[in-house]
């Protein structure tokens, strides 16, 4: 497996020009919302990768599905690149215009277009985030658990097959959508799913749309599944005396099958950072963040079993958090984790991993990992979902020496190639974009992968859709 190294994500050649006729239909069609100002492409030409390509050529502003279609009508006639766009920010250089093109910005389709309370789910437009969602729909008694960190888009998050902090008990976004509107390569409208809970009916295209990064359609609507807010709600911080220790406390947890809802791991550095950027106190040492759902009865006694385990792994200093003030304070430091790691060195760019592998093997993937990071002396930090064997060790690099991002780089793919060893993926949750494409051919394989060249090319003839993501055509 070759590790992926800057500038080697894309070809210039390759790059398809918007031409004029294209470009003076969508001012026809869209007037202001059409844009070829610098700053705007710039601005949908960039995401929280570490990867630099030349921005889209446009980008139209979309407001309906019929927007949508017509732009991608419009592309496929003229054989150029469309790529959505929903807040920016993928990880992975998924929104990148590697082929140059249209971007297609879906901010602003943020309705919340029915809630069924009674049937547990909600249809919303694609810009709509997940905590818009969850504002509007919060006098009903229900929630949308999935929270991948970001306040990303659902559409985004439908994208890359997103999950997050909950998964561990509200599994990933494949689990959580049950239906899809969404433009095809040619410009046609499909719907995909129904609100019923299942179906036998035909091919399963709802996952299949669900996990494809924008490369087989454009996805303006999307059903999900909402969850009955629980009777109560605990949060709790326990420190560790090593991150070992914290994650075998985790494996014991998961393996004794407590419903846990959220298992959050920071290592020392990202608490640090965490104090700072949110002027707390916590115990500058690995710490698990958790979190508890159920009746009353069922919260305390998952919180006693867990305050057990953890004990016996030189657990301390157990914090507890029941007001949903205490609570959101400590999930906002949380959520502000990566942000405040890349504050301790301004002007840096991250590189960052996102392997996940069966629970009884997480603490081998971390701990060589770790091993390797010290070694390698570049700045990092640890956040992970580890209920559910997913974490990301982040490397704080400065974009002026290439030596590191290649440092940066070469311990990643060694990231990657024990976490296939250990029978886990490249990405749990971040998907595969362009930085991945290597990683996803050595866990998949040639075979497979070829099958999915396949679909794109049945679905995509032209190649416009996201073209240059998840693999090479």
């Amino acid at each position: 497996m070759n590790a992926p190294l800057p500038n080697t994500f894309f070809d210039v050649d390759a790059r398809r020009p918007v031409p004029p006729a294209m470009l003076e239909g969508l001012k026809a069609r869209f007037g202001e919302r059409c844009s070829t100002a610098r700053a705007v492409c710039e601005q949908h030409g960039r995401d929280e990768s570490p990867i630099d390509v030349p921005p889209p050529e446009v980008v139209v502003f979309c407001e309906s599905n019929d927007d949508v279609a017509a732009v991608v009508q419009l592309a496929h006639a003229h054989a150029v690149p469309v790529i959505p766009y929903g807040v920016g920010s993928s990880l992975e250089g998924h929104l990148l215009a590697v082929q140059g093109g249209v971007s297609i910005d879906l901010s602003r389709m943020n309705r919340v277009l029915r809630i069924n309370a009674e049937d547990l789910t909600v249809t919303v437009q694609a810009g709509v985030t997940r905590t818009q969602l969850n504002r509007e729909i919060k006098d009903t008694g229900l929630f949308f658990p999935i929270d991948p960190g970001a306040d990303a888009s659902i559409g985004g998050m439908s994208a890359t097959r997103a999950s997050g902090t909950n998964a561990v008990r509200y599994g990933t976004m494949r689990e959580n959508v049950l239906g899809l509107t969404v433009v095809t390569a040619s410009g046609e409208l499909i719907h995909t799913g129904t609100r019923a809970r299942k179906s036998s009916a035909g091919y399963d295209l709802t996952r299949l749309f669900v996990g494809s990064e924008g490369t087989l359609g454009v996805m303006t609507e999307i059903t999900l599944r909402l969850y009955p807010l629980p009777e109560a709600v605990s949060a709790a911080i326990c420190s560790f005396p090593s991150i070992d220790a914290a994650v075998q406390t985790t494996i014991q947890v998961i393996q004794m099958g407590v419903p846990i809802a959220r298992c959050e791991l920071l290592d020392t550095n990202a608490v640090r950072a965490v104090n700072q950027h949110d002027r707390l106190a916590l115990a500058e040492s690995p710490m698990l963040l958790m979190e508890f759902h159920g009746s009353e009865a069922g919260v305390a006694e998952q919180a006693q079993t867990v305050q057990e385990i953890a004990r016996d792994f030189g657990g301390t200093d157990f914090d507890w958090a029941t007001t949903p003030e205490a609570r959101t304070k400590l999930w906002t430091a949380r959520h502000h984790a990566y942000f405040a790691a890349i504050q301790t060195r301004p002007g840096c760019r991250v590189v960052t991993s996102d392997t996940c592998v069966p629970i009884s093997r997480l603490a081998e993937s971390i701990n060589d990992s770790v091993a390797e990071a010290e070694e390698a002396g570049l700045p990092y930090f640890i956040v992970g979902h580890v209920g559910d064997g997913n974490f990301h060790l982040a490397y704080l690099i400065d974009p002026a020496v290439p030596a590191e991002r290649e440092t940066a780089e070469r311990l990643n793919l060694q990231m990657v190639e024990r976490a296939l060893r250990l029978e886990g993926t490249c990405s749990g949750e971040h998907g595969v974009g362009l930085h991945k494409m290597g990683f996803l051919v050595t866990e998949a394989g040639s075979g497979a992968v070829e099958q999915m060249r396949l679909i794109k090319r049945a679905l995509d003839p032209r190649n416009i859709m996201n073209p240059g993501k998840i693999f090479a055509l």
